[in-house]
């Protein structure tokens, strides 16, 4: 499994895995695509407001897989091979996330 591990800055990731993360992206891609319609056809605020925040609860969904997904493999990986600098740059991720 060394060829997964994150350091390397790619991660094979299996077809279902990435079918998976590809759907969510398309659906994400398509509301934002539909609040910009919203947007255009001058759609009332509080509409497009419920919308952009059904985006935003996308977007953390697939986070929360993605950093799962993450955590269970490159982290766990390189923790077991003894690179315990990992959680230092988990930490970091995290941080970024929460700003």
């Amino acid at each position: 499994m060394e060829n997964n591990c994150c350091c390397h800055k790619t991660k094979e990731r299996s077809e279902e895995e990435r079918k998976k993360l590809v759907n969510r992206l398309n659906r994400i891609e398509g509301q934002i695509r539909g609040i910009r319609r919203m947007v255009e056809s001058d759609a009332y605020c509080t509409d497009i407001i419920v919308q952009a925040g059904a985006v935003n609860a996308a977007v953390n969904s697939f986070i929360k897989e993605l950093l799962a997904s993450h955590i269970r493999t490159c982290v766990a990986d390189d923790i077991r091979n003894g690179k315990e600098e990992v959680v230092d740059d988990l930490v970091k991720t995290l941080q970024k996330l929460m700003k």
